[in-house]
């Protein structure tokens, strides 16, 4: 009995001094498209289908950030009075077959455009292309709008842009009638039946566009994208992940017959703000045959990457790799030429990985080809967390190791992560990129560069490097016995915008290694490399969206609260409460687990034990009944098991009161 009433005491203890599970941040770039019936959508602009109800959606408001990390949103044209009619917008999604539909509802009180770039309402759009060969994958450009330019160089006459009232918008782009004014006749160019069936919209505009005579009330369109041609297959059984990204135009007071005070253009995007370059990040929309417009609740959208925390030592930042607890730490491979690896990369890490061979000085100018690559970059990162700290250590694989600082000459790595606070200089409502990189120097050390330097000035950040056996530095291409060097990296989060604790536990991610082979004879055989994991650069898309996972424990536990630190996990309780005969338990999962109840009355003694089954991420339900219960307040204990290993890796508990 005394050992049961300890560890009924420890229970108990537990029960009341378990630290709460953060809230780990819901997927704000990502969204699902079911799958809907054929010809349940009537394609006319109208958003009337009943399929549209069922549809998933997102609103896009000017002044609001869409979601992390790239979203945004941008005054074009500066007005004497602040902008009081900006963009209010909900797109919705759907897939029919192999063609994704979208729906919009614009409320806008002045609609229309002109030949001006920036002056105009609509939508930018960048879909990646997955049909297209290397990588990463390019993006194609989609702009539908009231935007109609005059070509380069012809005058108005020439080329009339059609911005008459009532007029529609245009496509421009990929599958867009380019140039959009043709300047033999002066009319809009109409779009082969390809372009059409590739990609098309329609439009119902509440008002007249292109005029401010009478105040309009909004628009709605509807629009489809042939996925095949794009590479995509929303088909097979475990779906697609399609790539895009959207900026709204809007446009107002433009057309009075003289100048409105009113007048003011702005931009608002969605994780990119353009359809031709990759900034930022994107949206990922999810597909899957059997995530329907009938199906219930969706699948989870789990994160692209899980870091562990560790209970271990932390290790001397020495470039040395060899303290335990990097043996314990997962990693993966970067490597240059290697389509095989990037095509096991997470997520749309396989498509957004990518590399890149630049022109060096001693290169043969163009249109001459490059120098081939015998020996591009190659290496292997390990990471992991520990308190408010990132750890990351690379184990870099070079027969040429140099030194030179210039960046296409650089041998080191840049750790790039979107900082939570700081937003970007230019687009100031977007957050703000850091790049933690450091090469080679001419003695075997670390040098930083980039973001990196100031946060080692204020102790907030180490970086250590350390040449293999038989390595050694020459910058004149004479060494070709090298063996390359490791190194580590200790960043304290707190210093990119992150709280004590470290909040929602969510990071943007990117990984790239340089690497550069100067040979002494004939120089222009030299050649430089540049080979990423998910992001390339602080500024362009796009990160892994990565969870600090409280439940990924490496290494000892010890320090990291046992298996009650449980990120993402938690006991949200029991209804009703108190019951009778049955009662509906709920919990939260961090992530796909095996789960276990037991059941104990006041005095420690177990009730029931039982394995409730598997259960996905995010919020669950299960019904118990007590087993010829008594009336009395009940305690339970409810364990998450990896599914894999039967490990233990969270558990929440409670308690419950029942009524006979």
């Amino acid at each position: 009995m005394r050992t049961r009433a300890t560890a009924m005491g420890l229970f108990v203890m537990a029960l009341a001094c378990a630290p709460p599970a953060f809230a780990q941040l819901a997927r704000t770039n990502a969204i699902w498209a079911r799958t809907a019936p054929v010809g349940s959508i009537t394609f006319d602009g109208n958003l009337n289908d009943p399929v549209w109800a069922q549809a998933e959606s997102k609103v896009i408001r000017f002044g609001v950030n869409s979601g992390l990390p790239g979203s945004g949103y941008i005054l074009n044209a500066s007005s004497p009075f602040p902008p009081f009619d900006t963009t209010t917008a909900t797109i919705k999604f759907l897939v029919i077959q192999n063609k994704l539909y979208m729906g919009f509802n614009v409320q806008d009180n002045s609609i229309g455009g002109s030949g001006q770039f920036n002056r105009f309402d609509g939508f930018l759009m960048g879909l990646k292309d997955h049909a297209a060969l290397g990588f990463p994958k390019p993006i194609n450009e989609y702009l539908y709008s009231w935007w109609y330019p005059r070509e380069a160089g012809k005058s108005f006459s020439q080329c009339n842009p059609d911005s008459a009232a009532g007029n529609f918008p245009t496509f421009k782009g990929r599958w867009g009638a380019n140039p959009v004014c043709d300047s033999l006749t002066g009319l809009v160019a109409t779009r082969r039946d390809a372009q059409i069936a590739a990609w098309d919209a329609r439009i119902v505009v509440n008002g007249t566009s292109n005029t401010d005579a009478t105040p309009d009330v909004g628009y709605t369109a509807e629009m489809v994208f042939d996925l095949g041609v794009m590479g995509y297959d929303a088909t097979k059984a475990a779906g697609d992940t399609i790539e895009w990204n959207i900026s709204l135009y809007d446009q107002d007071h433009f057309w009075a017959s003289s100048p409105d005070p009113l007048f003011f253009s702005t931009r608002t995007w969605w994780e990119n703000p353009w359809g031709l370059d990759m900034f930022f990040d994107e949206v990922r929309i999810y597909t899957r045959p059997s995530v329907t417009t009938s199906s219930g609740a969706l699948p989870s959208i789990d994160p692209d990457f899980r870091m562990p925390i560790t209970g271990s030592p932390a290790p001397t930042i020495d470039g040395n790799l060899n303290d335990a607890v990097w043996a314990a730490a997962p990693s993966f491979d970067i490597r240059w030429n290697d389509d095989v690896l990037r095509g096991n990369y997470p997520s749309i890490g396989k498509y957004r990985s990518g590399q890149y061979q630049p022109r060096l000085s001693v290169n043969p100018v163009e249109p001459n080809p490059l120098p081939f690559v015998a020996n591009g970059g190659d290496a292997t990162v390990k990471y992991f967390w520990k308190g408010d700290f990132l750890y990351m250590g690379f184990d870099v694989r070079d027969g040429r190791v140099q030194s030179n600082a210039t960046e296409d000459e650089w041998d080191g790595l840049n750790v790039s992560i979107t900082h939570r606070t700081e937003t970007d200089p230019l687009d100031i409502s977007t957050p703000q990129g850091k790049g933690l990189a450091f090469h080679v120097g001419a003695t075997g050390n670390a040098v930083p560069i980039e973001d990196l330097p100031p946060l080692i000035s204020d102790g907030t950040a180490q970086v250590g490097l350390l040449l293999k056996a038989g390595t050694t530095v020459d910058s004149t291409g004479m060494t070709t016995s090298d063996q390359g060097y490791t190194a580590e990296l200790k960043v304290d989060l707190k210093a990119l915008g992150y709280p004590p604790g470290l909040g929602d536990h969510t990071m943007f991610l990117g990984v790239t290694l340089y690497d550069h082979d100067r040979f002494s004879n004939p120089l222009s055989s030299s050649y430089s490399t540049r080979t990423w994991w998910f992001r390339e650069r602080k500024e362009t898309c796009c990160p892994a969206w990565t969870l600090l996972d409280g439940t990924y424990i490496i290494g000892s536990t010890t320090g990291v609260g046992g298996d009650i630190a449980a990120a993402g996990f938690q006991s949200l309780g029991n209804s009703p409460n108190p019951f009778r005969h049955m009662t509906n338990l709920a919990f939260a999962l961090g992530r796909e687990s095996e789960v276990s109840l037991a059941l104990y009355d006041v005095n420690g003694r177990i009730v029931s034990e039982r394995s409730l089954g598997r259960f996905a991420a995010g919020h669950q339900q299960v019904a118990v009944q007590l087993p010829q219960g008594k009336s009395g307040v009940y305690l339970y204990r409810l364990r998450a098991h990896d599914p894999a290993s039967g490990a233990v890796v969270a558990t929440m508990t409670g308690k419950m009161m029942h009524l006979r």
